[in-house]
């Protein structure tokens, strides 16, 4: 299945992560501690790594669906970073 990665770079990695996951794990069987996490949705999967200086987040969808997961997955992490300003996202495919 295709995979794409984007590496953010924020200090605030781990708390990002973890508010992800949190909001999506009343709806799915969401996995995570302060450094790694994992969120099968409904199109693919999302896994994240928290670093020091950096948020790694790694999609697999089918074809068809891994444009518009990686769209969600950073529409969710802008809305926690508000405070931070503008989140970039750079998805290589993996």
């Amino acid at each position: 299945m295709p995979r794409s990665m984007a590496v953010i770079a924020t200090p605030h990695a781990s708390r990002y992560l973890q508010q992800l996951c949190k909001h999506w794990s009343h709806k799915f069987a969401v996995r995570f501690d302060a450094t790694c996490g994992h969120v099968p949705l409904p199109s693919g999967t999302a896994d994240l790594a928290a670093g020091d200086m950096a948020l790694t987040v790694t999609c697999e969808a089918p074809e068809e669906a891994l444009a518009r997961l990686q769209e969600v997955v950073a529409e969710h992490l802008r809305r926690f970073a508000f405070r931070e300003g503008e989140l970039n996202f750079d998805w290589r495919r993996v």
